[in-house]
């Protein structure tokens, strides 16, 4: 049960292993594929194998994960992340190098792994991006996802303030779910309209 391997027309998605770390560190000592995650860009092999412990090594020691390394078939080599968190937000997020950008890849990988999280009964999942990285709500709504609301939160590690925009896409067909955790803890809040 824990993080299956599934493949696309395009893709291999699953777990990170210790002989990927080369792979990681590509991944996220850029600065403009890290510029709107909640971390800063690693510097150091050292960094990477610590990220890959707390973030992915970590989560497959648990009984349920979805923290896939996003591979292209033909090599099987990491380019990217995407991850469904199992926490009571259930948060879909996601990564890639930047010179697979603009190729449809996270979009195809998104829609793989929801269709996992929905068959193995999860009810909801959202995502959130800064309001100032539009192309990240583009990849929310084309995975299935709609627009709920933004809110203000002076974001850690990097202490900026920042408005995010919330999507949540509801796998039960109980439709009227809105996570609203984000809405009630922060003090501003509101619904951008035509989103």
């Amino acid at each position: 049960m824990n993080t299956p391997t599934i493949k696309t027309e395009r893709l291999i998605l699953r777990k990170f292993t210790e002989q990927d770390m080369e792979a990681l560190l590509l991944i996220l000592q850029d600065e403009e594929v890290n510029r709107f995650l909640p971390w800063y860009p690693v510097k150091s092999m050292e960094e990477t194998k610590r990220f890959y412990e707390e973030r992915y090594a970590a989560k497959y020691a648990q009984p349920q994960a979805y923290a896939y390394a996003i591979c292209l078939k033909e090599a099987n080599y990491p380019i990217g992340y995407i991850n469904v968190d199992m926490e009571e937000h259930h948060d879909f997020g996601y990564g890639l190098r930047k010179e697979f950008w603009y190729k449809g890849i996270v979009t195809e990988a998104g829609k793989a792994v929801i269709g996992q999280v929905k068959k193995d009964g999860l009810a909801f999942i959202t995502a959130t991006h800064d309001r100032n990285n539009p192309r990240s709500g583009g990849i929310m709504r084309n995975v299935g996802m709609k627009y709920q609301y933004s809110y203000e939160e002076q974001w850690q590690p990097k202490n900026i303030l920042v408005t995010f925009r919330l999507y949540q896409l509801n796998l039960d067909g109980n439709e009227s779910r809105v996570y609203k955790k984000y809405w009630d803890t922060s003090v501003v809040h509101f619904i951008e309209p035509n989103l």
